[in-house]
């Protein structure tokens, strides 16, 4: 494993962190006894971030988290997590929230504290809910260790989040199709140069940049001199730029997890050559050229009030053009949205009745109504019956 440098107070943290927001699930739940062995895993291996939250698996993961950081291994790492500010009231929020937290996560103090998600509007409702001096006063009662905040916004509010506080660190979205959405590089260079800590979420889109991999994208990879799988060239360049501090991943199948921690053990900033970052260049362009939605995958939507799985529809239409089988994407339609998988009731994008609510949630800031009604029109033909049924075949569901 390698580490680096938090600039502002010298904490030296593995470049892999685990972003605890996409444990493994059994049932709906958290799967408790496959999800421990994973945490566990990567701390004895090295990792020594990891990254929750107050609404992951709707309010599981905190819990789950304590409990798992028994036993010693609390003292092991670094632990991160949120105030959610889109819940937040009032100033007496804050604490009641913060307070809760602990006792969740069997901690007397969190390393790293976040406020959650701060775009346009959220912060300046935090700010006047006196959030800042909030954080003040956790971090002088040693509630808090060091304060920071997750962002998805524009790079001019970035830039004015980053001036309005001595933050220790902030957490944004990067990777190679994102270097001028949001944050971006030039969000990415301007807190380095304030001396922020940076950590990294979404390195692989949410997945999108590994599985499955279209075969236009496949060819460009596979002119590289050195092999790499998708996932490490995607975790390398993120990992290249020196002002990365650590990189979120979560990895929840145990084959991510050998190959993420392999990866975390070589990846040195700057370490790729010219030829190869042109090569990523034209896996970015071949990219934008196949995607259709833009969406991550995060689930900030969620839920939606009128019962659509957003995500899952947005994922079954992007990977019909990243894979180009219209007959698979229409099986996973009906099996994914149509909840035959899950057991649970229909989440097809037609059941979207243009309330636009999504719309203030999204962090790509992406046009879900107009998106839904595309793909209803795609997929919720004639044929969705006959889809649906060979769903039912297919997953063996009576």
């Amino acid at each position: 494993m390698l580490y680096r440098r938090m600039p502002e107070n010298g904490d030296e943290l593995s470049i892999l962190g685990l972003g605890c927001m996409r444990l493994p699930v059994k049932d709906g739940k958290i799967d408790g006894k496959r999800a421990k062995s994973q945490v566990r895993h990567l701390i004895d291996h090295g990792v020594n971030y990891l990254d929750t939250a107050w609404t992951y698996h709707m309010g599981e993961n905190e819990l789950f988290l304590g409990s798992v950081l028994a036993d010693g291994y609390r003292e092991k790492v670094k632990l991160a997590t949120k105030l959610p500010s889109w819940i937040v009231k009032s100033r007496e929020d804050m604490d009641r929230i913060l307070d809760a937290q602990l006792e969740r996560l069997r901690t007397d103090y969190i390393d790293y504290y976040l406020l959650h998600n701060l775009t346009g509007a959220l912060w300046y409702k935090m700010k006047s809910l006196g959030a800042l001096g909030f954080l003040d006063r956790a971090k002088a009662n040693g509630r808090v260790i060091n304060a920071g905040f997750s962002f998805h916004g524009s790079v001019e509010e970035f830039k004015l989040i980053v001036n309005s506080y001595p933050w220790t660190f902030c957490q944004i979205q990067y990777n190679f199709l994102d270097e001028k959405n949001q944050a971006g590089t030039e969000g990415l260079e301007y807190a380095a140069s304030k001396g922020l800590g940076i950590i990294v979420m979404e390195p692989l889109r949410g997945g999108k940049l590994t599985s499955p991999v279209p075969p236009e994208i496949k060819e460009i990879w596979n002119e590289a001199a050195v092999k790499r799988t998708p996932a490490e060239w995607a975790l390398r360049w993120v990992w290249n730029h020196p002002e990365v501090t650590a990189v979120l991943s979560g990895m929840n199948e145990e084959s991510h997890i050998e190959e993420n921690l392999k990866i975390a053990d070589e990846a040195y900033p700057n370490s790729l050559n010219e030829e190869e970052l042109r090569l990523v260049k034209r896996v970015e362009q071949k990219y934008r050229d196949l995607m259709k939605t833009g969406c991550t995958g995060c689930r900030y939507c969620m839920p939606c009030p009128s019962g659509v799985d957003i995500p899952t529809c947005f994922e079954v239409y992007d990977n019909l053009y990243l894979s180009g089988n219209e007959k698979e994407a229409k099986l996973m339609y009906a099996a994914k949205a149509g909840g035959i998988i899950r057991g649970d009731i229909p989440g097809y994008a037609s059941r979207c009745m243009q309330c636009k609510e999504c719309l203030e949630k999204c962090p790509q800031h992406l046009d879900i109504p107009g998106l839904l009604k595309v793909i209803a029109e795609k997929f919720e033909g004639p044929d969705l019956e006959t889809w649906k049924a060979a769903a039912r075949q297919t997953f063996r569901v009576d």
